[in-house]
């Protein structure tokens, strides 16, 4: 099942370096898109939770790792995709969903966790302890930072252990994008300075020995470091492959290692192709796959809105907005600008803060009333076209809501498909 991750260093090193596409969701649509493609071409799904997404105690998503892997599982059964082809990962796993505690009561909470992951499932584990704690600097040494990654490690070890489970494979390091995005408008973004990715390497693989965990240090496959790519609320940074030349170069001293690139949303398939061969095996997606769906259901909002006497002026987005002003925690203080400018962002922003609403039960009303009205109901295909025009025609028409909200997210899988298996010239 994961010997595809296992193989990724050997696949580069051989000068043929395949990728994989990292779906992070825990949208039933995201899943079942990505589940379906992996189904219709036999190849493996990698599916990732996130520590603030599913935990020991619910996440926001209210599911324990457990829980998520049953609800991806049913998913893969419906979809006739065998069980031994979805790969499970968990993402920034670490202190952060406690970060307002002390740092022992959040890496207590931290090591829970990664005990929950890891014995339901999840093979492929990201230590992330890089952000302070009560009365600590937002910004911790890196000896701190491996320290504690190596004390979750060694949670991890004895937790498979004890569950009879195949051993952890482990990504490591943390300088990445904000999660969800940048939350201001960024012309470039400079890549990890090569010295600082061979240190973060170096003191990983000091401090797992002093822990007794050489072992478990031979199966990091990946290292996170920022390439130079991100996405904020209305632009996105390309990947400058010139411009990452030398910090690609640190992997010719690591033939186990590969770099794993988050917040690459947006970017285009020949720069996706292009990040895979320069090393970059493992191409995280997450916003832009919910994006992707949001889009489709707001033209689908619009389509009932034309064709359907009784069904109102784009109910569904007007109930988001509602929903959104009256719980604004999940957006205020990631978008800025004047009252326009924040109504755009909440519904249209790359950086999708919208996601964390689809399932409250006021949007889960809404959706099911849009559904309903459009039940039965034959689109237009010159509608198909004004709304939904960037889809294939055959892919949408004649089709019902749910299949083409599944298009609309498999668009973009499509092109990290192609991306990672695409091979380099």
């Amino acid at each position: 099942m994961t010997r595809i991750l296992e193989n990724l260093a050997a696949a580069r090193r051989s000068g043929k370096p395949a990728g994989i596409t990292s779906v992070c969701s825990a949208h039933p649509v995201v899943l079942r898109a990505a589940i379906r493609r992996a189904a219709a071409s036999k190849t493996p799904v990698l599916i990732e939770a996130t520590c603030n997404q599913v935990n020991h105690l619910g996440g926001y998503t209210g599911m324990t790792p457990r829980d998520f892997v049953s609800f991806a599982n049913s998913i893969a059964e419906e979809e006739g995709l065998p069980r031994e082809l979805v790969i499970f990962g968990g993402d920034h796993l670490g202190p952060n969903p406690w970060r307002r505690e002390t740092a022992e009561e959040a890496l207590t909470k931290a090591a829970a966790m990664v005990e929950a992951y890891v014995t339901a499932g999840f093979r492929k584990i990201h230590l992330d302890a890089s952000m302070g704690c009560a009365g600590e600097p937002a910004a911790l040494d890196d000896e701190t930072i491996a320290n504690r990654a190596a004390k979750l490690a060694t949670v991890a070890e004895k937790a498979a252990a004890a569950a009879g489970l195949p051993k952890p494979l482990y990504i490591l390091g943390t300088e990445v994008p904000v999660p969800g995005g940048a939350d201001h408008v960024l012309d470039t973004v400079a890549p990890t300075q090569p010295q600082a990715a061979r240190q973060t390497i170096d003191l990983h693989r000091e401090i797992f020995a002093r822990h007794g965990l050489s072992d478990a240090f031979e199966r990091v496959i990946a290292f996170v470091v920022q390439p130079g790519v991100e996405f904020g609320s209305d632009n996105v940074v390309a990947y400058d492959p010139q411009a990452a030349t030398a910090l690609n170069a640190v992997l010719d001293a690591e033939p186990q290692l590969v770099f794993e690139a988050h917040s690459t949303d947006y970017q285009t398939q020949a720069a996706l192709t292009t990040l895979v061969c320069d090393g970059y095996s493992i191409l995280k997606v997450g916003p832009g796959l919910t994006f992707a769906y949001r889009e489709a259901l707001y033209a689908l909002d619009m389509i009932a809105s034309e064709m359907i006497g009784d069904y109102g002026d784009r109910p569904l987005a007007r109930t988001m907005e509602e929903l959104m002003l009256s719980s604004p925690g999940d957006w205020r203080g990631h978008y800025h600008g004047d009252d326009i400018t924040l109504r755009l962002q909440r519904h249209y922003s790359y950086s999708d803060r919208i996601r964390y609403y689809w399932t409250r039960p006021e949007a889960l009303a809404a959706v099911s009333t849009l559904h309903k009205a459009l039940d039965e109901k034959t689109i237009p295909e010159p509608l198909l076209r004004q709304y939904l025009g960037e889809l294939p025609l055959a892919a949408v028409a004649g089709k019902d809501m749910e299949e083409v909200l599944v298009a609309a997210v498999d668009q973009v899988l499509a092109t990290y498909h192609a991306a990672t298996g695409e091979g380099c010239h």
